[in-house]
């Protein structure tokens, strides 16, 4: 089972990176800097996996909220609750908005939307994009890195480097982006932010 957990990491996970990133990817950048630690992915990988999931994604948001503004999806997001907030802020401040919305968890989606159906020009949102994307995956995937290292400290050497650790650290992301997506979720219900 471990052997074969282990070949789907080495083969699909910096894709699997990729791909979460794309999203609200904190758990997956975390991942990718712990498999790095690990050496199932080579650092540079990991950490370009998680940029350019987050730049495609903030990307795809902010077109959509450009080319898509009339269609059902992005009516859904105006509709949301922090989008008119979002809208503020980005008209307010555009160069730290675009540099600073993916940090606030639960933002990113309305957030690129609101950029997109803003003025901001195509480059410098290319550019401001690029730049936030780039530190954020260091900050993430360095967690995870770090994570790594804490891991084999408490574990051992030895065992961390078998594929028992792997698993752990699959555990601990998992358990970690349930307790975010509950949290999220409750902010919600209360009313407050996205």
């Amino acid at each position: 089972m471990t052997d074969t957990l282990h070949l789907l990491v080495e083969r699909y996970g910096l894709l699997a990176v990729f791909l979460g990133c794309v999203a609200e990817g904190e758990s997956a950048a975390i991942l990718g800097g712990f498999f790095a630690h690990q050496r199932v992915f080579v650092a540079w990988q990991a950490l370009a996996a998680a940029m350019a999931g987050a730049f495609a994604g903030d990307v795809l948001f902010f077109l959509a909220g450009r080319r898509l503004a009339d269609r059902p999806f992005v009516q859904r997001m105006r509709g949301r609750p922090g989008f008119d907030d979002a809208c503020r802020l980005v008209h307010d401040h555009p160069t730290a908005y675009v540099l600073l919305n993916r940090y606030a968890y639960g933002f990113r989606l309305i957030g690129g939307v609101a950029a997109g159906m803003s003025g901001i020009p195509v480059p410098k949102f290319i550019i401001l994009n690029a730049v936030s994307s780039l530190v954020w995956a260091l900050l993430f995937t360095g967690i995870g890195y770090v994570f790594g290292l804490g891991a084999e400290h408490i574990v051992g050497g030895e065992l961390a480097r078998h594929h028992r650790l792997i698993v752990a650290g699959i555990i601990a992301i998992v358990v970690t982006a349930l307790a975010l997506y509950v949290a999220h979720r409750r902010r919600l219900a209360a009313g407050v932010g996205d």
